[in-house]
């Protein structure tokens, strides 16, 4: 019997492109992943992965992956982005799906602004609740769900962890890009935006343990959130930093299949 291994996909910007590296190491040594939990980016990544998109090609979608193709610009009153544009793209690339309809369990993290709290979507479209994890506060207009106003997932929970462990998860595997680019070029608003959130959730996980039994850290501290040209190589740092893990996650495999013939 195997253990049900979780995967905790964190938010990063365009660094979250190495998530993708890391799910290709896995597949190729045949650990399976059960189940999904992705905070903003992550949410994107782990969306269209359980959504049946193939590795070869999310890395081909990732390399001609522009923001500058989702900026339907608005009159700012919450946010400078509608974020239309973006819905969108989503749905056409998780196949118009729900969550509740995907083969792998997935949970996409939001913020509730008002409320401050975490809300977390295991059912309803797909396009909209990653709308709502991906909604950066102060560059997208929020998504209203239910009555609730939902920004970035990454605000209240960077690395999701505890939320795969509650799926059911045995081991989890998470994923932090949440590395802050020093030196970056600050020029407009929207990258003082994001470099101030950069820094203050690195600084929270930092400060706050992300429970998750296995934690990657791709080294994509030289990219900024908005790198996205350089989907390759980030992808290339995800692989190289899941393949530096492997023996972890394969000891913690065999001491949780210990554990349970004790």
């Amino acid at each position: 019997m195997n253990p049900k291994i979780g995967l905790a996909l964190g938010s990063g910007g365009s660094r979250g492109f190495a998530h993708l590296g890391v799910l290709k190491v896995l597949e190729r040594e045949n650990i399976k992943i059960d189940y999904v939990a992705g905070s903003s980016m992550g949410s994107l990544v782990g969306a269209l992965y359980c959504a049946g998109q193939r590795i070869e090609d999310l890395e081909r979608l990732a390399d001609t992956f522009r923001s500058k193709y989702f900026m339907d610009l608005t009159v700012p009153k919450m946010g400078f982005i509608a974020g239309e544009k973006f819905r969108q793209f989503v749905k056409l690339f998780s196949h118009g799906k729900k969550i509740e309809e995907l083969n792998i369990p997935l949970s996409i993290i939001a913020t509730d602004l008002v409320n401050a709290e975490k809300v977390i979507f295991t059912s309803g479209p797909i396009d909209r609740a990653v709308r709502a994890s991906t909604a950066i506060p102060g560059i997208f207009v929020p998504e209203k769900i239910d009555g609730k106003l939902l920004v970035d997932g990454g605000v209240i929970d960077r690395v999701p962890a505890s939320v795969a462990k509650d799926m059911g998860a045995d081991i989890v595997i998470g994923v932090d890009v949440s590395q802050v680019k020093k030196h970056a070029e600050i020029n407009t608003i929207y990258d003082v935006i994001i470099q101030s959130i950069d820094i203050l959730q690195t600084e929270i996980v930092h400060l706050k343990m992300t429970g998750a039994d296995i934690l990657i850290s791709p080294k994509v501290e030289q990219f900024s959130s908005k790198s996205f040209q350089y989907a390759k190589q980030i992808i290339q740092l995800g692989e190289e930093a899941a393949e530096a893990a492997l023996p972890d996650i394969l000891k913690e495999i065999e001491r949780w299949k210990e554990l349970r013939h004790e």
